[in-house]
């Protein structure tokens, strides 16, 4: 069984984030091989300062992912905006803790080095993520609730 090592830094004034014990949980429901781990929980300022730093785009995203090297095990950071999962969840129909795991293994996945700019490759990694997520008790990330549409 892969082994995880994760650091939860929580950046962020946001109500109802998450435990430290759960982020792991998540993350290594998530992991093929060894992992080290970074996840910090940022504010809106924190995320979009990011966003705009590494990928040029002027808003704060849910999350981000960056991996540092895949020798001798993987290791990245992968950062979280609060404010951006709250509304996101809220605006899908979603519980605030489903919508953190599965970023949370999202994240984790682009750490492996899935990705989802090209159309095979997003349903390849949705469909581990939705895998990953239900078995964690979660419903499936992509299902939005009638209510939300």
């Amino acid at each position: 069984m892969p082994k995880l090592f994760a650091t939860i830094q929580y950046a962020s004034d946001s109500e109802c984030i998450p435990t430290a014990s759960q982020f792991r949980k998540w993350a290594k429901a998530a992991i093929s091989v060894d992992t080290e781990v970074t996840i910090r929980i940022v504010d809106a300022e924190e995320g979009k300062m990011l966003n705009n730093t590494y990928r040029g785009k002027d808003y704060a995203t849910n999350v981000l992912t960056f991996p540092l090297t895949e020798d001798p095990h993987l290791m990245g950071d992968i950062i979280i905006c609060a404010p951006v999962v709250a509304t996101e969840a809220m605006a899908q129909g979603k519980s605030l803790e489903a919508h953190y795991a599965h970023l949370t293994v999202h994240g984790i996945l682009h750490l492996h080095g899935y990705d989802h700019e090209v159309e095979a490759q997003a349903e390849l990694m949705e469909s581990i993520e939705t895998a990953i997520v239900t078995k964690l008790g979660y419903p499936s990330p992509y299902l939005i609730t009638e209510d939300a549409k």
